[in-house]
């Protein structure tokens, strides 16, 4: 697209992003995706064919290895896995991980309270943990306690109107259909190695891979599960704290019954033209009012100072943790260069 606007100013701190552009912004309901082109850091291995959960060796314990002949793996932050009859496990923190190298994670968190069984070396999908767990579960890394998201967890299934139990599969397994069809409604763009992503008109996450395929293999739990939760209890579907019933949001009301909105989508917006030109100049007038509302939410966005403590090395690379008062999340850095990141909006 001709119509991009720089990142270098955007977030501070130690993260450069010089060199990487915005281009459109894609909407499906509340979720608002605006993809970022950039130069790609070659030799990291992508996390869905690279990465494998080997085995989990007691609740909190999760096992995983590069595969990879050569190149290092970036754990991506919040990684999870579900299996069916087994304990899902998401991941506090991210991590390096050599080629052949096989790494145990004592700090993982439980997200299926009371499911029994492990999970073995097999079929598996992974997911990203969503917004509404996301700090949380950062300012738990390093801590041995496979139960210490549960309580989050089943506040966050009672506030979509669902059992308050600390089970994360009763909206991502559950709702998966649904939930899956905004990485259908949203297009990943040739080229683009990561995405800001705003819910209901407020910034919700930046993200950025070292490559377009590191990205695109991890598209589908960002965008259906990582911001797709939000978005799917913001949809505008379900109207001003209604549902697709028409009825009251479940917390506005004590009643217990789920939070079902509609399908992710928006209404058609017609253009008039009388012949191709006229829609081309209509096509290109509507590209313009999307950027300057993008640059408005950013300009809304509150900002603050950043705290920013060194976690791991890896040759060149730096794994950091990023905090402050509005932003956190971890970032892969090569000097002043932007490797990897995943930051997110407090909740």
């Amino acid at each position: 697209m001709s119509d991009v606007t720089t990142l270098d100013t955007l977030v501070p701190g130690p993260l450069s992003l010089a060199g990487h552009r915005l281009g459109t912004p894609q909407r499906a309901g509340a979720l608002t995706m605006v993809p970022i082109s950039g130069p790609a850091y070659p030799g990291i291995v992508p996390p869905r064919t690279g990465l494998k959960l080997t085995r989990v060796a007691g609740y909190g314990r999760v096992e995983l290895r590069n595969g990879a002949e050569q190149g290092v793996a970036i754990v991506p932050l919040h990684m999870g896995h579900v299996q069916d009859a087994a304990q899902n496990h998401a991941l506090c923190r991210s991590a390096f991980l050599a080629a052949g190298q096989t790494l145990m994670f004592e700090d993982a968190c439980c997200v299926q309270q009371s499911q029994g069984g492990y999970l073995a070396e097999r079929d598996q999908w992974f997911f990203i943990l969503p917004l509404e767990l996301r700090a949380r579960a950062l300012e738990l890394r390093g801590v041995p306690d496979y139960a210490k998201l549960w309580d989050d967890i089943a506040a966050l299934n009672r506030r979509y109107g669902l059992p308050r139990r600390g089970h994360l599969e009763q909206i991502l397994s559950r709702r998966r259909a649904v939930l899956t069809q905004f990485q259908s409604r949203l297009e990943l763009q040739p080229g683009q190695l990561g995405a800001l992503f705003f819910v209901d008109g407020r910034f919700a996450g930046l993200e950025l891979a070292p490559d377009p395929r590191y990205f695109a293999e991890i598209w589908t739990p960002l965008v259906s599960f990582a911001y797709g939760v939000a978005a799917w209890y913001a949809h505008p579907g379900a109207g001003s704290g209604a549902d697709a019933s028409g009825g009251r949001r479940p917390e506005q009301d004590g009643r217990s019954e789920p939070f079902e909105p509609s399908e992710p989508s928006e209404p058609f917006e017609a253009f008039e033209a009388r012949d191709l030109r006229e829609l081309r100049a209509a096509l290109d007038h509507d590209r313009a009012a999307r950027i300057a509302e993008i640059a408005d939410w950013l300009a809304a966005t509150p900002t603050g100072p950043v705290r920013t403590v060194e976690e791991e090395r890896y040759l060149s690379l730096r794994l950091s943790t990023v905090t402050g008062p509005h932003l956190a999340g971890q970032i892969v850095t090569d000097g002043d260069r932007a490797v990897y990141a995943s930051l997110f909006a407090h909740a």
